[in-house]
C-alpha cells in the first residue's frame, strides 16, 4: 500500500467504503491470527517521571500530583491476580523513573517468572542498554516503546530532551532488538500540529520496523500540561490537522493490520475511554487482537493520571473480570491461552528522532 492510498483511507468520507476497509482488515486478522484475543494485565508500577513531555499528566513539572512507586511484593501480587483472571501476560509500565533501578526491575521480573507462567512486557521509557540487557536476561520477553510521531520537529517540541543529547527512540528500538526483545512501538494520533501526511509516514515506518506489537491510541488532553492548557498548540492550515477521534483510531487499526498481518495490535485504554460502550469490541472487529486490562491497585490507579477520566476508573476495579471475557465472546472471539511468539529481528532504519 503506497502512501497515497494510506492518505486516501485516512481521509475517506464514505462510511460504506470504510466498512470495506474494516472487513478486509478483519479478514487479514482472522487469516493470520485466528480468533484468539490475547488478554494482558497492565501493572502501572510508578507515576514518577523525570521528563517534561508536553502532553503527559505524569510530567515532572506537575507538582500537584501525588507520586507513588509500588513495592516488589505489590507488583508480584498483581501478577498473581493476572494468572487468576486468565491473562497470558503482564505489562510493567511506568514513567521514566530513575529509582526503578536495573537491579530492582530485574528482581521483579525474575520473581514474576518464577511464580507465574506469564509473559512479561516492560514499558519504562528510554533506558541505558545495560538495563535493557539485564531485564531481558532476567526473563522479560517484550519491550514497548512508542515513538509517538516520526515528525522530528513535532517530536522535539512535545518531548524535550533531558540533556544536550537528543532523544533517539528509534535508536533505542534497535538496541531492544539487539538485546533479543520482541519489540513493540506505536504512535499517538491527533497531537496538535500533527498532519494527515505525518500519520501516513508513521504508518509506513511502523510497517518498516517489523514489530511484534503496535500499540497506538488517540491524544487525550490533560489540562495541567502545556498542550492541554493551550499554551503550546501549533495550528495547521485548514483540513491538515488529523483529529484525535474514535473514527481515526479505527482507520489506523485497520490500515496497520492490512500492512502487518501477524503483528499484535492491542485495543488501547484511550480508545476505550473515548467509547466505553463498545470501543474495545469495534477495535477488535477492525484488526486488533489484544486487550490490555488494568490490574493496578485502585489507590495507585487513581494517581497514574496520564490523562483525566481514564476508562479504568469507570469500570470495576478488577478489570479482567468475566464481564470483559463475555464482551470478547459476544463478537465471536475467544480469550487466548498464551501470547508466545518467536522473537523478531527488527529492521530499524537509521533515523534520528
Amino acid at each position: 500500500m503506497k502512501r497515497k492510498e494510506i492518505l486516501r483511507w485516512l481521509r475517506e468520507p464514505n462510511p460504506a467504503e470504510l466498512m470495506s476497509l474494516y472487513r478486509h482488515a478483519d479478514t487479514v486478522r482472522r487469516t493470520n491470527m485466528e480468533e484468539a484475543v490475547y488478554l494482558n494485565g497492565l501493572i502501572e508500577i510508578s507515576n514518577n517521571c523525570q521528563r517534561e513531555c508536553a502532553y503527559c499528566g505524569l510530567r515532572s513539572g506537575r507538582t500537584n500530583l501525588k507520586r507513588f512507586r509500588m513495592t516488589e511484593n505489590e507488583v508480584v501480587a498483581c501478577a498473581r491476580k493476572a494468572v487468576l483472571f486468565g491473562c497470558s501476560g503482564v505489562m510493567l509500565q511506568g514513567g521514566d523513573d530513575p529509582e526503578l533501578t536495573r537491579e530492582w526491575v530485574a528482581d521483579v521480573v525474575r520473581r514474576v517468572k518464577a511464580e507465574t507462567p506469564l509473559a512479561i512486557t516492560i514499558s519504562l521509557g528510554e533506558r541505558p542498554e545495560k538495563d535493557l540487557r539485564a531485564w531481558r536476561e532476567a526473563g522479560a520477553e517484550r519491550y514497548m516503546l512508542r515513538f509517538e510521531t516520526s515528525d522530528a520537529e513535532l517530536f522535539q517540541r512535545i518531548h524535550p530532551s533531558l540533556s544536550e543529547k537528543r532523544v533517539n527512540r528509534l535508536g533505542t528500538l534497535k538496541k531492544l532488538a539487539d538485546c533479543g526483545f520482541k519489540v513493540g512501538s506505536g504512535i499517538m494520533i491527533g497531537i496538535p500540529g500533527q498532519s494527515y501526511e505525518s500519520v501516513a509516514r508513521d504508518i509506513e515506518l511502523l510497517t518498516e520496523l517489523h514489530l511484534d506489537m503496535i500499540g497506538s491510541g488517540p491524544y487525550l488532553p490533560h489540562p495541567d500540561t502545556p498542550i492541554g492548557s493551550g499554551q503550546m498548540v501549533q495550528v495547521l492550515p485548514p483540513g491538515e490537522q488529523i483529529p484525535a477521534s474514535e473514527d481515526i483510531v479505527y482507520r489506523l487499526t485497520a490500515l496497520l493490520r492490512r500492512l502487518n498481518p501477524r503483528v499484535h495490535i492491542p485495543v488501547t485504554a484511550a480508545l476505550a475511554t473515548l467509547n466505553p460502550n463498545n470501543g474495545r469490541e469495534l477495535g477488535l472487529m477492525r484488526g486488533a487482537n489484544m486487550v490490555l486490562t488494568n490490574l493496578t491497585p485502585l489507590k495507585y490507579r487513581k494517581l497514574y493520571e496520564v490523562y483525566p477520566n481514564r476508562i479504568c476508573l469507570r469500570e470495576p476495579a478488577d478489570g479482567a473480570s468475566e464481564a470483559l471475557r463475555g464482551r470478547i465472546r459476544s463478537i465471536g472471539r475467544r480469550v487466548a491461552a498464551s501470547s508466545a511468539t518467536k522473537p523478531r529481528v527488527s529492521n530499524i532504519p537509521t533515523l534520528l528522532l
